[in-house]
């Protein structure tokens, strides 16, 4: 297989599931490096797929039919605070697909997180601490935009509900 054909095959798993793909998973699978996975998601990329990557490896995000797309502006400090505004988005049906904070000096900077159960949850904050990496939202004083979707207002409403009586929803 050369590598244009290796790319068409990526391609081809990302857009055949709803769920992410390590790239050592992609490496394995077409005998070569994580890097030239690495690469060529760039050049697939460059070409105008809309492959992202996520904690949990690379996927090409699809709006789920029913689910509308919403925004919220929180603000929190520390580990604790963060898995638990998390948790209140998914216990009420959210699939949180990004962070974005605003700096002052990039300007807007977003991290793709993709999380809709206990377990994506659970594994995102299990890295962090690894890692020993700080939240985005260190750069903004805790402020911070998380995408959305949610299968309806109704849904949307009461999880804003639940965030604001915790005091994580910026007042508007």
């Amino acid at each position: 297989m050369n590598s244009k054909e290796r790319r068409l095959a990526i391609l081809k798993e990302l857009e055949s599931t709803d769920k992410t793909i390590k790239g050592s998973t992609l490496a394995a699978k077409f005998g070569v490096t994580r890097q030239v996975i690495v690469q060529d998601i760039a050049l697939l990329r460059a070409q105008g797929n809309d492959i992202i990557a996520t904690p949990q490896g690379y996927m090409i995000v699809k709006k789920h039919s029913n689910a509308i797309r919403k925004t919220i502006v929180s603000q929190h400090k520390g580990y604790d605070d963060m898995q638990e505004e998390l948790q209140i988005m998914i216990d009420h049906g959210a699939r949180v697909l990004d962070v974005i904070v605003e700096h002052p000096v990039y300007g807007e900077i977003k991290g793709v997180l993709d999380i809709s159960y206990k377990k994506e949850l659970d594994e995102f904050m299990e890295g962090l601490k690894k890692d020993k990496a700080e939240p985005l939202s260190t750069l903004t004083e805790g402020i911070h935009i998380h995408t959305i979707e949610i299968s309806d207002e109704d849904s949307f409403n009461k999880m804003k509900a639940a965030l604001s009586k915790k005091g994580y929803l910026v007042k508007e």
